[in-house]
């Protein structure tokens, strides 16, 4: 489904994507087990957990298109991937990455307990303070347009209609909080987008 968008680093769907895969990252840094950070996404409605899918992009390249963004928008990035990537553990196609590998699968260790209760939180509203700061800049149309490039380009949740829509659905104002409480415990990366106030606005 082809979308017209605005010249902009990281166009639409790589923009939206890579503070979600870095928060999962970052994630990673922080110890959460690995199946608990991909459960988080998973059972939100994500078909695929941010992990195993920046093993299944690639570490080098999500590693090297999440550091062009995140130093235009002075983000923190993530330090394992770096250095599994220095040490050629490059995800599926090198056969070992943040997961290991065989016949096209991750090996996901056994793992009990639930994931923290901020982290689905964490990577989903990431995902959803990009996409925001996305149709403030104007780098798409419209918030329906934006909704169709996330489903289609990247899978979100098809049932919640798309990042924009799951927002309006879960509420702006308790999401604007919710980025304010996330702020305070995990850092300036969290500061609500300004566009937030837009979508208050009928349409």
């Amino acid at each position: 489904l082809p979308v017209p968008c605005r010249s902009a680093p990281g166009f639409i769907v790589n923009r939206i994507l890579m503070p979600y895969l870095n928060e999962a990252m970052l994630a990673a840094d922080e110890g959460i087990p690995l199946a608990l950070i991909d459960r988080a996404a998973t059972d939100f409605g994500m078909p695929m957990g941010p992990i195993e899918l920046a093993d299944t992009v690639g570490l080098d390249i999500a590693m090297h298109v999440g550091r062009i963004l995140a130093a235009a928008w002075e983000r923190p990035t993530p330090q394992g991937t770096g250095r599994l990537v220095e040490a050629g553990r490059l995800g599926r196609k090198s056969g070992h990455g943040y997961y290991e590998w065989r016949n096209g699968r991750p090996l996901r260790p056994a793992t009990t307990g639930a994931p923290p209760s901020d982290l689905a939180d964490r990577l989903i509203l990431q995902y959803l303070n990009e996409a925001v700061a996305c149709l403030r800049d104007g780098v798409v149309a419209d918030a329906d347009l934006l909704d169709a490039a996330m489903i289609f380009g990247t899978g979100f949740a098809p049932f919640r209609g798309g990042p924009l829509h799951y927002a309006r659905a879960r509420g702006v104002g308790a999401i604007v909080a919710r980025l304010e409480e996330l702020a305070r415990s995990h850092g300036a990366r969290f500061n609500p987008d300004p566009g937030w106030q837009a979508l208050v606005t009928p349409r």
